[in-house]
């Protein structure tokens, strides 16, 4: 069977037994958090467990590494959104150790993906069209500042308000153990100490 049929026939039984009640909310995040996290699949669950969040408490943004990689991209508008149309009074930048996209290699996803069948012309093609894949492709060297330039990209934001303070952390993928990388109530950083 395959992964679409599964989930399907998983939706069907989970509907029919009203198993949605239990997770009834409005939209509004209730806690007034709005969070950018890795879209890591260690962190789908221990991430709200490890914050105290349920359903409904906080607007979660999924994305490789936490990072915006555009000032004006959907991360960026989400976040914008939250805060204006949706009530989020905070943002937390989330990234995690061992993340994928640590020292990724652009070189290495294009060789995949011509091998799955993007030709060489259409890489070339978007190159010369002046998209620069090394860089969008491209992870971060260290977490912490990945976080640090994140919440930066953020707090500068044109159309972020000044008085939405933005947290940065990073959460261990096991343990789920939150380091506070930039503490977002004042100006000055606060740094954790490695674990």
């Amino acid at each position: 069977m395959d992964r679409l049929n599964t989930l399907l026939e998983h939706n069907r039984a989970f509907v029919e037994s009203r198993e949605y009640e239990q997770y009834k909310t409005d939209k509004f995040p209730g806690k007034g958090l709005a969070i950018l996290a890795c879209m890591d699949a260690r962190l789908v669950e221990l991430l709200p467990k490890a914050m105290g969040l349920k359903n409904g408490d906080a607007k979660l943004i999924k994305n490789a590494g936490a990072l915006i990689t555009h000032p004006w991209g959907s991360v960026m508008r989400s976040l914008i959104v939250a805060v204006y149309e949706l009530r989020a009074e905070e943002i937390c930048v989330v990234a995690h150790r061992d993340c994928g996209m640590r020292a990724i290699d652009p070189n290495t996803i294009l060789a995949s993906a011509q091998e799955r069948g993007v030709s060489e012309d259409t890489i070339a093609t978007l190159r010369a069209a002046g998209i620069d894949l090394d860089t969008w492709l491209k992870g971060f060297d260290n977490v912490s500042d990945s976080v640090r330039h994140t919440v930066q990209t953020i707090r500068n934001h044109p159309l972020m308000p000044k008085d939405v303070p933005v947290h940065g952390m990073v959460i261990h993928p096991s343990t789920g153990r939150l380091e506070v990388i930039v503490n977002g109530y004042g100006d000055a950083e606060e740094v954790a100490p490695a674990a």
